[in-house]
């Protein structure tokens, strides 16, 4: 079955919109800390790396998957600066970089996973088939 360029196009705005909203969840609440655990982080990364993974296997499209990950990271970037107020989101700390690497580097492995949809399947006819190997 085909998929029209359109319907591809509106799924790419939705992919991106659903990962700007998770970008900016993530991004405000990567900071908590529990104790010296940092559940936020842990958290939102579980969450990013969750909705991710949920749009590439529902889509079955890898660009959606990349549009939600450019939505994410679009987000992320646009509020880590310094805001009107003065305020900032993401301070320059150890824990801001490691939050702006970890959505990088999860967009990145769910993109750059291979699709087993299209990986060849061995039936148990062609193993029959198969010569045996002869040691001699």
């Amino acid at each position: 079955m085909r998929v029209s360029w359109m319907s591809r196009v509106l799924s790419w705005i939705a992919a991106a919109l659903v990962g700007g909203v998770y970008g900016i969840a993530g991004t405000i609440s990567h900071s908590v800390m529990w104790g010296p655990i940092p559940i936020g982080m842990i958290v939102a990364a579980i969450a990013c790396a969750a909705i991710l993974v949920a749009v590439r296997t529902l889509t079955h499209d890898r660009g959606a998957a990349v549009a939600a990950g450019l939505g994410m990271i679009g987000m992320l970037v646009l509020i880590s600066g310094e805001g009107p107020g003065g305020s900032i989101v993401v301070p320059a700390s150890f824990a801001g970089q490691i939050w702006t690497y970890l959505v990088a580097g999860i967009v990145l492995l769910v993109i750059a996973w291979p699709s087993f949809r299209r990986l060849p399947v061995r039936t148990e006819a062609a193993v029959a088939e198969e010569p045996e190997s002869r040691e001699s």
